[in-house]
Parts: structure tokens; C-alpha cells; sequence
């Protein structure tokens, strides 16, 4: 058995409930135990939770939607170019030693993910994005609003995604990682049903004050 959450959406700060769920897990690496793992943490979520809809945001689900709208294929506009998500957030990274290396925003996202520099270049101290500056607390602050961003230059995808209630990533374990796509994609469906979405992305500020502020 194991443990993942199941990411509802919630119209208060701060706009994503996590659930934990219990489930069967099915070991190996193939696409094949991907996709069974996620059918068992599913059916377990949703029989406490029969009236809601999940969605698997990852390139490992079976549904066309959450695979478009994983952080490798969401794109969007960056100095006109077309960029992968995934890319401008790893182009972006600010070490002590180097960086922003926004030559990623040309890789393929696999790559700007494993680029050697991101891990040789010392202590993470910020985020840069087209000139403005994020600060690493709270972590995962540039990559959910980024991630807005992205779904915001891609509106028949996000209207696609508020039909849903309720998001996971089979991938993404809370004890070792970070960033969630399944984070952000709740926070920005929460923040339209909250008709909050335009205040929160107006700024860098109103987007830390709307989104964290209830975290202290």
C-alpha cells in the first residue's frame, strides 16, 4: 500500500485542500504500472468522494487533457517564442553561482530538467522571469504562478480543466519534492470559481497576499 494526495479545490486561501489516500501501488517504471496506480488511487479517492471529478495532471494518465496540460507540454509565449512550462521555470532558476540559464527555455524539457548546471551552480536563491524576481519562500510560489500563466495563454485548456473538482500527479511525492502541477492546476480553478484569478495575477505581491497570506 501507499500514501499520495489527492489535490481538491477550495474558494479560500490558500485554494487547494490536500487529501490523503491510502491505496494499492504497483512497482516498475513502465507507463503500464503508471497508469494502474493512478486507477487505484482514483477508485480509492472516489469512493469517499463519488460526486467529485479527478484528473491525473501528468504525461502518465490516460486522459488527453491532463496529459496537455503537464508542465512538459503547457506552453506559452515567452519574448516570442513558443515555451514549454517545464523550461521557463528551470531557465529561470537564480543559484549563487550562476543562472538565470535561459538558454533552457530551447531545450526539450527533459533536458532543461537534468541540464548539469542546475546542480552544479550552488545554493538556489531565486527565480528570474522576463526581468522580475521571485524569492524561493514560499517554495513553490514561482511555479504555481507561472504555471497560471501558462494556463492563462492557453484558455480552451483551462476552461477544459474547470470541469474538474479534484487533481493528483502519481509522480509527485510531498516527503521529497516541491513543485506540484496538480497544486497549481487546483489553485487556478479554485481561484476562477473564487473570482479572485485576475486580482491574484495582477502582480507579483497580490499573488503571494491572495494565494499564501492564510500560511503566514
Amino acid at each position: 500500500m501507499a500514501e499520495r494526495f489527492v489535490y481538491e479545490t477550495c474558494e479560500v486561501a490558500p485554494y487547494v485542500m490536500p487529501v490523503k489516500v491510502e491505496f494499492e501501488w504497483f512497482g516498475g517504471f513502465s507507463i503500464a504500472q503508471k497508469r494502474r496506480c493512478i486507477h487505484a488511487l482514483h477508485g480509492a479517492y472516489l469512493r469517499r468522494n463519488s460526486d467529485r471529478r479527478v484528473l491525473e495532471i501528468s504525461t502518465k494518465g490516460e486522459v488527453e487533457l491532463g496529459n496537455r496540460l503537464s508542465a512538459f507540454s503547457l506552453s506559452m509565449s515567452v519574448d516570442g517564442r513558443d515555451v514549454p512550462m517545464e523550461c521557463a521555470f528551470q531557465g529561470g532558476k537564480v543559484f549563487e553561482n550562476g543562472g538565470p540559464y535561459v538558454d533552457l527555455y530551447d531545450a526539450t524539457p527533459r533536458d532543461a530538467k537534468r541540464d548539469m548546471r542546475l546542480r552544479e551552480s550552488g545554493r538556489l536563491t531565486g527565480f528570474s522571469f522576463l526581468g522580475q524576481m521571485w524569492p524561493t519562500k514560499p517554495k513553490d510560489a514561482f511555479y504555481r504562478w507561472l504555471y497560471i500563466r501558462a494556463l492563462m495563454a492557453n484558455p480552451a485548456l483551462a476552461q477544459q480543466l474547470c470541469a474538474y473538482d479534484a487533481f493528483t500527479d502519481i509522480e509527485f511525492n510531498p516527503a521529497r519534492q516541491v513543485n506540484c502541477q496538480a497544486i497549481a492546476a487546483a489553485t487556478y480553478v479554485s481561484l476562477v470559481r473564487a473570482g479572485r484569478l485576475d486580482e491574484a495575477m495582477a502582480s507579483r505581491e497580490a499573488f503571494l497576499w491572495t494565494v499564501y497570506r492564510s500560511l503566514g
